[in-house]
């Protein structure tokens, strides 16, 4: 059962042979993407969060309609990360919120959903244009893939010698 449990989870090893880094240098090390070309933002975790480092990033899909009418669907996806010293681990937790915005100006509707767990999120929206060549066309309007957010925290996590761990319910 541990590798499908592993496979479920999202857990990934170091290869074998890769000196793990101390704690401090790991978690300055994850705190160092942060910066103008990601669009999420990595911080130490509030008390309440139980976890050392929280990756943030929040979304905000187009709006559709107008006036009272209005609809926009905000995208947060959250992953906290607590070290695990004596195991060389990192325990990851997502967390995904999505939140339906109504009305001009905005207020919160009663649509919100919400998950925890190691699940990848994947959201696109495309409209139809004319092109060039006088056909229509697709064009992808909005993108949202929780892996671009994941994997750049993964890899670096192993490429420091530390398990990356999926943890399913809370810490």
């Amino acid at each position: 059962m541990g590798r499908l449990w592993d496979k479920y989870t999202g857990t990934r090893y170091p290869d074998s042979g890769i000196a793990p880094l101390p704690t401090m240098e790991l978690r300055e090390t994850l705190l160092a993407i942060n910066g103008q070309d990601v669009p999420f933002r990595i911080r130490y975790a509030f008390p309440k969060e139980k976890a050392d480092l929280v990756a943030e990033w929040r979304v905000m899909k187009p709006a559709s309609g107008s006036g009272v009418s209005r609809r926009q669907v905000e995208l947060r996806l959250k992953i906290r990360m607590r070290f695990i010293p004596l195991q060389r681990e990192v325990r990851t937790l997502d967390e995904q919120v999505q939140v339906t915005w109504v009305g001009d100006p905005p207020k919160l509707a009663v649509s919100r959903e919400s998950g925890s767990g190691p699940a990848p999120r994947v959201a696109r929206e495309w409209t139809y244009e004319k092109g060039p060549d006088g056909r229509r066309r697709k064009v992808e309007t909005f993108r949202f893939d929780s892996r671009d957010m994941k994997d750049p925290l993964r890899n670096l996590v192993l490429e420091a010698g530390w398990t990356w761990r999926g943890v399913v319910y809370r810490f």
